[in-house]
């Protein structure tokens, strides 16, 4: 099964710290890979929720292509990434699901089972995960 820390959390949501460089390479150095939430704003990168929070290169981003699960934030980004290749990112807002554009099936919280899907969040309604491919949690350590 895929683990992977949402926004670098481990064993539960430290706000102040999502999404913050040292954070995500915290959670990779651990073994997880990591949902990120990235925008593309002038051609410079950031990471951040609900905004462009934390500058980083586009260097920072392709030393670890293999660990990031990318959730682009606006047009930009996926502009960027769908150019570049060989990065795994999608986009959503409340839909079902969404693919990635590694052919993962990406399932919003609370919409449980889909087989061979990631589970985010299940932990919020309590969803079985038994025939998912993977889980992507704040309590990501729990699923270990």
């Amino acid at each position: 099964m895929i683990l992977i820390s949402h926004r670098g959390n481990i064993q539960g949501k430290i706000p102040e710290r999502e999404n913050h460089p040292d954070y995500i390479d915290e959670a990779i150095a651990l073994g997880y890979d990591v949902e990120i939430d990235l925008w593309s704003i002038d051609g410079i990168f950031f990471l951040g929720h609900d905004i462009p929070q934390y500058e980083i290169p586009q260097a920072w981003v392709n030393q670890r292509y293999d660990k990031l699960w990318i959730h682009c934030k606006n047009i930009k980004a996926i502009e960027w990434l769908n150019r570049v290749r060989g990065f795994n990112w999608f986009w959503h807002e409340e839909d079902t699901l969404t693919l990635t554009s590694h052919q993962y099936i990406w399932a919003y919280p609370g919409k449980q089972p889909i087989e061979n899907s990631i589970a985010v969040m299940p932990e919020i309604h309590n969803e079985e995960v038994l025939h998912c491919t993977g889980v992507c949690s704040d309590y990501i350590k729990r699923y270990k």
